[in-house]
């Protein structure tokens, strides 16, 4: 006796129903065709984001991709079977699939807690878009109100240069001309004076908003003795000091309006904080090998920690009413645009100290991604 044994095909089975065997052959054809293009459109999508996406998160849609084409190779079978007992190939592919399905699972659950953090976060992220970019619209729009507010100053300050020089000739011919009394004389020679100190103001301030496209060499003591002579007036009237102190090689690679703005604001800030007369404050610039270490510290009235967690953020302002918010953030926003990092120490009647670390080489920082950006978290 032969130990032959003869397996019917699909077709054998169902050759009573000829439509029931093209149906059944069309739809695994298709479902098959299907898991194919899945398998290559998620290789392509792991191959086009390798940059981006975290090595085993690679791995993990790489074996997806085979599962998912171990899976529409049951329905080929399927088809094949139909014409041709293959029913061993069949099952290695059964069995291929099943072990591909397993690991495949293992992996899902090890990783179900990160797709489920990541989910929240940037369903979270969403929720805050509208927030986000009106946040963004008023830092542009304060931004350009800046720029045009520098230039309008820039405008006005370079325009008073030519009536000033010829309001000091008028000066100059009224003290030199004959048989003018001694007390004219004196007059004009204090007007001048003041004509002079005009002058050096709008220089000055021309200075101030004078922006370079490239970072060049500055050094910051002279940008403090900028930022001292244009706060004279306000430290004179608050009865206040500015004691500045310099300490080794001062000069940075940086943006010369930018550092003299800096500097303005603190200090500034500092003025406004201190109201008892007779106290200090103090702006003291530190050069060491790779940097500039600044630090402005006051006697005024602290910050409270409520408004001191939030400090450097749009719109946060310790002046009331008075303040726009702009300042402190517009100061981090320079820093960190030059590769360097700021801080605060602040006790509420006791004072504040600022601390600049300003780096010698303008090294701007490379954005990032957050890991809630990335397609795998390590």
């Amino acid at each position: 006796m032969s130990d032959i044994v003869y397996l019917p095909t699909h077709a054998t089975c169902w050759a009573a129903a000829p439509h029931l065997i093209w149906t059944m052959v069309i739809t695994n054809t298709i479902t098959f065709l299907s898991y194919v293009s899945i398998c290559i459109t998620l290789l392509f999508l792991v191959r086009r984001t390798r940059r981006v996406i975290a090595r085993d998160w690679a791995w993990f849609a790489v074996g997806f991709a085979l599962f998912i084409v171990a899976c529409g190779s049951t329905h080929l079978m399927d088809v094949v079977t139909t014409w041709i007992p293959a029913f061993w190939i069949d099952a290695w592919t059964s069995i291929i699939t099943a072990g591909l399905s397993a690991i495949v699972a293992v992996m899902l659950i090890r990783r179900a807690a990160v797709i489920a953090f990541s989910i929240n976060d940037y369903a979270g992220r969403l929720a805050n878009t509208e927030g986000e970019k009106q946040q963004l619209r008023e830092s542009l729009l304060a931004a350009r109100k800046l720029e045009d507010w520098s230039r309008m100053s820039a405008s006005v300050a370079h325009e008073i240069n030519q009536p000033l020089e010829g309001i000091q000739n008028l000066l100059y011919l009224i003290r030199t001309t004959e048989g003018v009394s001694s007390e004219v004389v004196d007059l004009a020679r204090k007007a001048s004076e003041e004509a002079d100190r005009v002058v050096t103001i709008s220089r000055s301030t021309l200075a101030f908003f004078r922006q370079t496209n490239e970072p060049e060499p500055v050094d910051l003591a002279v940008a403090a003795e900028s930022v001292s002579f244009l706060l004279d007036a306000l430290l004179n009237k608050k009865q206040i000091a500015l004691n500045v102190r310099t300490q080794g090689d001062l000069t940075v690679n940086a943006f010369p309006g930018e550092t003299r703005q800096v500097l303005l604001n603190l200090v500034r800030n500092a003025c406004d904080a201190t109201n008892t007369p007779g106290t200090t404050i103090s702006l003291q610039l530190t050069g060491s090998p790779n940097a500039v270490d600044v630090v402005v510290a006051d006697q005024g009235q602290g910050i409270p920690p409520e408004i001191l967690r939030n400090l450097f953020q749009f719109g946060s302002t310790t002046k009331g009413e008075q303040g726009n918010g702009m300042g402190l953030w517009t100061v981090k926003h320079i820093l960190t645009k030059h590769g360097g990092d700021i801080r605060v120490e602040s006790e509420v009647g006791q004072g504040t100290r600022f601390i600049l670390h300003w780096p010698r080489r303008y090294t701007p920082p490379q954005p990032t991604r957050s890991t809630s950006e990335k397609v795998g978290l390590n």
